[in-house]
């Protein structure tokens, strides 16, 4: 253990991050040159209530404490010193979703989650009146669809918040949120970082046509910028956090932010005409917008990074699973003949091979709809691979092919963005796939037509990115986020860059027209295939 390190936690030169992701929560302490000090982490998982996706408060309180016991608990365990103050603090969770509580702070109706789809017909409403595409996830949306389904709940409204907000509101006692997670809960402004007025001046009166009583636009947190006054930790919330009594009071906290937005942070991509791309079992793409958009689009949703600048998102519902199907074969198969069976071993061979494939893929189609696909508007997905009798099937091509695959649908999305005049310098990629040097990254920047970039990032994600807006809350005064990051955070980062190819960009442009094409195979096998 580092002297050093030790004596900054027991000064309280530290910052805390915690994260409350979809089935851990994670806390995160780090020092004030942003390394990691120590990590605590709980699984959780959420329940199907009354057909709704929720988490219950129990569970949301005890997920919290046994991360920050879990925390302090390797604290002393690396560094042989009692966890009992940070310099700053910070919340962040998965976004949207709805909780709603009456003027005495009571839950109305257990929380409901980004995953649940019953506002339909809310969103929709929501779109074609306020002209800003409100997806299903919103808590705008959610919100709307009780007002229109008459729940009995809603007379009683007095505020609702996200997951990182309530979880901020009960530990500070105060109701407000990072303008990352706002929104995802109703439209900025991108000049005034808050609310759009116009828009939520609207949304107020469509409220009141159905209830009269309810001041929509009231309910909601008041926005804040990283960096801002975001209230400290309170007696009764340190006693929230740490039951044990150990934590002192008064700790400073952030702004509570989104996990889109922690993960801008964690990849340092908050500057416009930057952005990060995930791949994982589904694939996004988030890009920070130098202006609006023009047009609205229901294949993009429009949030902010913790900053206040626009954010576009291009989500899919489905990445690197089928390729994960495909490489579980090819190591059954070597296996069988005696070979290596080290799956990372395979993976890496197949992504070799896919570089000495042909830059259309040798005419070539795969398709990795495990699921519905929202952006080519598909309700369920089945998996294909599809070539003409004249085609050249070898493992190159095939690898190829699969890993164009992963980015097809994201590209879609990506040239409705290019369409706009959008400008990208530079994208940060992560997720298993981009392990193999140089492969999956040299083909994404084909894709999208911008260089890529895969590096050292703290495996700690999230959970990370809200410890370092903490952090710059704490010492980052006067500094904007995008400089800050660049020049203390990731100033010494190992970064490598992968610009487009030609030959690739031209193969890949080829594929994706008859990519896109071949879609009507794909709605008809969906039909034919139960």
């Amino acid at each position: 253990m580092s002297e050093a390190m030790a004596a900054a936690i027991a000064e309280g030169r530290t910052s805390l991050g915690i994260e409350l992701g979809s089935t851990n929560i994670k806390a995160c302490l780090i020092g004030p040159d942003h390394q990691v000090l120590a990590t605590g982490t709980h699984g959780w998982e959420n329940q199907f209530v009354d057909r709704l996706w929720t988490y219950s408060e129990e569970a949301i309180w005890a997920g919290l404490q046994a991360s920050f016991a879990a925390l302090a608990a390797d604290v002393k365990k690396r560094h042989g010193v009692e966890l009992t103050k940070v310099g700053a603090l910070g919340f962040s969770a998965m976004m949207h979703g709805y909780l709603a509580f009456d003027a005495a702070g009571k839950l109305l109706v257990p929380f409901r989650t980004w995953r649940n789809t019953n506002t339909e017909r809310a969103a929709a409403e929501l779109t074609k009146t306020l002209g800003f595409n409100f997806p299903l996830r919103w808590s705008a949306s959610h919100l709307y669809q009780a007002v229109i389904d008459n729940e009995p709940h809603v007379g009683n409204v007095a505020f609702i918040t996200t997951l990182a907000g309530f979880v901020h509101w009960r530990l500070t006692g105060q109701k407000v949120i990072g303008v990352g997670d706002a929104s995802g809960m109703f439209p900025i402004d991108a000049a005034t970082h808050d609310y759009d007025a116009p828009m939520m001046k609207r949304f107020g009166e469509m409220v009141k046509a159905h209830k009269p009583a309810l001041d929509a636009p009231k309910l909601f947190p008041k926005v804040l910028v990283a960096g801002e006054d975001a209230g400290s930790l309170t007696a009764e919330g340190a006693k929230l956090l740490d039951p044990t009594g150990k934590l002192t009071v008064g700790i400073p906290v952030c702004p509570p932010e989104g996990d889109a937005g922690t993960g801008m942070v964690a990849t340092n991509a908050v500057a416009p005409r930057t952005g990060n791309i995930s791949a994982g079992t589904s694939i996004f793409a988030m890009v920070v917008l130098e202006k609006p958009l023009t047009t609205v689009h229901e294949e993009l949703d429009i949030v902010t990074t913790p900053g206040g600048d626009l954010v576009a998102m291009v989500h899919c519902n489905n990445g690197a699973s089928e390729l994960g199907t495909w490489a579980g074969v090819f190591t059954e198969f070597a296996k069988a003949i005696g070979g290596k069976s080290d799956g990372n071993a395979v993976f890496g061979a197949l992504f070799e091979a896919a570089l000495k494939g042909e830059a259309d893929g040798g005419g070539l189609l795969a398709y990795n709809y495990l699921a519905g696909e929202p952006i080519t508007g598909l309700s369920e997905g089945r998996p294909l691979v599809v070539r003409t009798p004249g085609s050249r099937l070898t493992l190159g091509n095939f690898m190829r092919t699969q890993l164009y695959a992963a980015f097809g649908t994201l590209s879609l999305g990506m040239n409705v963005l290019h369409g706009e005049g959008v400008k990208l310098d530079s994208m940060f990629a992560h997720g298993g796939m981009f392990k193999t040097a140089g492969v999956a990254q040299r083909l994404l920047a084909a894709a999208i037509g911008a260089p890529v970039t895969v590096g050292d990032t703290a495996s700690e994600g999230g959970a990370w990115g809200i410890a370092v807006l903490a952090e710059y809350l704490r010492s980052g005064k006067g500094k904007v986020l995008g400089d800050y990051l660049g020049e203390r955070v990731f100033a010494g980062a190992k970064l490598d860059v992968a610009k487009p190819d030609a030959e690739d960009v031209k193969g890949y442009g080829a594929w994706l027209k008859q990519y896109e094409a071949g879609l009507a195979i794909q709605k008809a096998a969906v039909e034919a295939i139960s």
